[in-house]
This record gives structure tokens, C-alpha cells and sequence, in this order.
């Protein structure tokens, strides 16, 4: 008994004796520069009034001593668009912060600005003041001022008269926004255009969308999320959906980063000088359509950039369709898919003619065996006209058509790497090199319809093949 008393007084004795050591650590005050695990935190493109996520910066103490930093404080103060949390406490100036030897302590960023024009610079600088000196962080964004577009059960978020946006604000939708029945939108020249997740566009029976960008100011159409991881990977937002016998006239417009980008059922559309890249399904879906595409560049699309079902016209001329990806390497990824068949919302198969398909001028390409799938239905038309384009193609059975001796493949270049220069999604420059095959290998004739390639240089002499001469 006596044994076990001993036992359980010096186990208390012990745990006053951890607790008093753990109450004395003293602290020294610096003598050497903290490390920072960056100078710069780059809050990217935040919109007016909606706070940004959050960010971190770690702070290490390099030294063999516990240290206590005297001042860590935001050097606009109060006025600052900035919050930080420092050590887990909010706020903008904070004193005597105890750091371990050889330990870390994050600090979280965040900003919440009030806009004072279409697009301004937010920065700030988080200071650290000791005796070893004075060190900052650089805090940087690009604020918008920005238009919201949100449904809800009061609000079905509908365009029901003419309307024209501008770049004068951003234009963020949350849910789905419906431009009603032969209403007409017109996106102009810079403007730009944030759905949120799960969000989309609707464009009604007999509506027409203009998206009227120029080579200097691009129309913008991607996810709401803006740092650049949400740049290279889909399934941000969810599609614009054009309904049947609706208009697409879609010029110098980038459009990114959702799950299918154009879904079209019957409908007209016009599309030049435009890049569409990075859709877990699709860059163009389109059901029955009419779709004319010039200087077009597609790349990173799960399922295949062109999806082209129920028949249709289509001409795509002087088009870089390449498909890249890593992220959605485990789907088809082909850049054009071709079918007379399609199944409807209620799951019932539908047939149409495919009136025809022109390629020409064009490349299509892509990381696996073959870019170009065709599915005819026996007995269905099925036109279709290869000229002067560089394919990737493996065999009939995987592309569905033969491509030598093929009275329909005119000049074809068949499994010639066309060595762009960079085609991760990243880069995104699918230019081609000096030395490709692809250079001067296009029709002159054909090239004197769209006599100026995607960055207006002319392209009437030795004509390359795709977007860019």
C-alpha cells in the first residue's frame, strides 16, 4: 500500500515538474532573419466584395533558440484589404509571437476588397520588426468589379430583353442563367464571364448569343475559381446549352473549364479566331447542328473536342483540334467524334444525315493512336471531305474510315508529329515549329477564304496548316 502511495505521489510530482518546465521556456529575441516559404502571395483575380479563398505563408525560425518575434502587422493597418490570421488569432497587428527553435508557424491571407473601377491592383505588405530587422510579404491581387447573376427559388435568373454586357464589370452566375425564347445577348469585346460550380447558360429556342471579342480583348467564358491550378483542369462550371434553332456567333472568345462547353441541339453557330479547351466531355457537343468553324484551337477535352451527333454540316477550316491531357487520360480523348446516331434525354436513339464534314487546312491530333473516330449507321449519309489536314490515325477499324487511297482524304498527311511548340494546357501554345511538316503544306485556295490566321498575320502565301501561319 505504502509502495503504491510512493508510486502515485511521484507520478504527480513529475507531471508538476513537465507543466512548471513547459510554463518557464523563455524566449530570446531574434538574431537572425526569418525564412519565409514565400516573398509574394498572389491572391489572383478576386471580384468586388466576395472574399477570396484562403492562403498560406509559413514562417520558420532558422535559429538553435526559441524566439519571440515583437511585431508582425499588416503595414496598411485597419485600411488594409487584407485579414490575416497569425497563429490562430484574426486580425492586423499582432505582438510578441513565440516561435520554436527550428519550428514553423503559418499565417492565413485573405482579401475582401471593395472595387473602385473595373480592374484595380490590391496591395499589401505583412511586416516583420525585430531587433534582426525589418522583413515583409508581398500581398498581391487583381480586384474586379463584378454584376451577379444568381437563381433562386425568387428569382429564376432569365434575359428577357435585348441586352448587351460590357467589360465594365465581370459577370458572375450563380445557377443556371436562361436567355428567354428570340432574345438576343451580346458579350462585347473584353468582357468577362464567371460561373460558379454547377452553374450554366441556357440559350432558348430562337435566341441568338454574340460573343464579339477582338484579338486584343478576348471575350473570357470559365469557372468563377481564379488561381491558376483551376486554369488546367475541368468540371468548374457546367455548359452553355444552346436549344434547338438558337444562333451562336462566338468571335476572339477563350472558353474553358467545364464539363461540356458548347452543347448545341439544331443549332446554327459561327465560330472563328476561339479557343475551347479543357471540358471533362466535351469542347463542342453538337446534337442535328450547323457549326462553321474558322482559326479555331481546340485541346484537353475528355471525351473528344468535336463531338458531332445526329448528322448535321459541319466545316471546320484552318483548325488546330490537338488533345492532350493527363488529368483525363483514362477517357477517349479523341478530336473528332462523328456519329449519325444520338441518344435523347429519355434515352431513345435518334438517326440524322450528316450532311457533311469539310476538314481543311487543319490539324487534328492527339496523344493517343488515333484523333478521328467515325460512326455511320448503315444506310444513313455520311459525307465527309479530309483536304490538305495532317491526321493522327491508326487503322480503319479505331478511325472508321480508310485514309489511303480515300477519294474523300485529298492531300492528306497521315502520323506526322506536327511538333507544336508547347501543347500542355498550361502553355496552351500549339504553334508549330519551323521545321513541321505542317508549314506550307495548305491549300492556297482554301486558305484564301480565311486569308488571316488566329493572330491576324496573313496566311494567302505558303499556307500552314491549322490556326496559326
Amino acid at each position: 500500500m505504502k509502495f503504491k502511495l510512493l508510486l502515485a505521489f511521484s507520478f504527480w510530482m513529475l507531471l508538476i515538474a513537465v507543466s512548471c518546465n513547459k510554463d518557464d521556456i523563455s524566449f530570446d529575441t531574434p538574431s537572425q532573419s526569418l525564412r519565409f516559404s514565400r516573398d509574394t502571395v498572389y491572391c489572383d483575380t478576386v471580384y468586388n466584395q466576395v472574399r477570396s479563398e484562403t492562403y498560406a505563408v509559413k514562417v520558420y525560425n532558422n535559429e538553435d533558440k526559441d524566439i519571440m518575434i515583437p511585431k508582425i502587422n499588416l503595414e496598411k493597418g485597419a485600411t488594409s484589404l487584407y485579414k490575416i490570421n497569425v497563429d490562430g488569432k484574426s486580425g492586423y497587428d499582432f505582438h510578441d509571437i513565440p516561435l520554436r527553435k527550428k519550428d514553423s508557424l503559418y499565417i492565413f491571407v485573405e482579401i475582401a476588397p471593395q472595387a473602385s473601377g473595373p480592374e484595380a491592383i490590391a496591395d499589401d505588405r505583412i511586416l516583420f520588426t525585430s531587433p534582426a530587422g525589418q522583413q515583409h510579404v508581398t500581398l498581391f491581387s487583381v480586384v474586379q468589379d463584378a454584376e451577379f447573376f444568381i437563381q433562386s427559388p425568387t428569382n429564376p435568373n432569365i434575359i428577357n430583353t435585348p441586352t448587351t454586357w460590357t467589360n465594365e464589370k465581370a459577370k458572375i452566375i450563380y445557377g443556371d442563367l436562361t436567355i428567354n425564347p428570340n432574345i438576343t445577348l451580346n458579350i462585347e469585346a473584353g468582357t468577362k464571364v464567371y460561373f460558379h460550380k454547377n452553374s450554366g447558360m441556357k440559350v432558348s429556342t430562337g435566341a441568338t448569343l454574340n460573343m464579339n471579342g477582338t484579338l486584343d480583348n478576348q471575350v473570357i467564358i470559365r469557372g468563377d475559381r481564379n488561381d491558376p491550378y483551376y486554369d488546367t483542369i475541368p468540371k468548374n462550371w457546367n455548359s452553355i446549352r444552346m436549344e434547338a434553332n438558337s444562333n451562336l456567333n462566338m468571335n476572339h472568345t477563350r472558353l474553358f473549364g467545364g464539363t461540356r462547353g458548347l452543347d448545341m441541339r439544331q443549332t446554327n453557330a459561327t465560330i472563328s479566331n476561339s479557343f475551347i479547351h479543357t471540358f471533362q466531355e466535351f469542347g463542342i457537343y453538337a446534337v442535328e447542328s450547323i457549326v462553321n468553324g474558322r482559326n479555331l484551337v481546340m485541346n484537353n477535352c475528355g471525351e473528344s473536342c468535336i463531338g458531332i451527333f445526329k448528322g448535321g454540316s459541319h466545316s471546320y477550316t484552318h483548325a488546330t483540334i490537338a488533345n492532350y491531357s493527363k488529368i483525363l487520360s483514362n477517357l477517349n480523348r479523341n478530336g473528332i467524334f462523328a456519329t449519325n446516331e444520338w441518344k435523347n434525354d429519355n434515352g431513345q436513339t435518334e438517326q440524322g444525315a450528316l450532311q457533311q464534314l469539310n476538314i481543311k487546312n487543319s490539324i487534328i491530333y492527339s496523344d493517343r493512336d488515333n484523333a478521328v473516330n467515325f460512326e455511320q449507321t448503315p444506310g444513313q449519309q455520311f459525307e465527309f471531305l479530309i483536304q490538305n489536314s495532317l491526321l493522327k490515325y491508326s487503322n480503319i477499324s479505331e478511325a472508321g474510315f480508310p485514309f489511303d487511297n480515300n477519294i474523300r482524304v485529298i492531300q492528306g498527311i497521315k502520323n506526322e508529329d506536327p511538333q507544336f511548340v508547347n501543347y500542355f494546357t498550361a502553355k496552351l501554345n500549339l504553334r508549330v515549329k519551323p521545321n513541321s511538316i505542317a508549314r506550307g503544306k495548305g491549300d492556297v485556295a482554301v486558305a484564301g477564304t480565311v486569308p488571316l490566321d488566329i493572330v491576324n498575320e496573313s496566311r494567302t502565301a505558303n499556307p500552314t496548316l491549322g490556326a496559326y501561319q
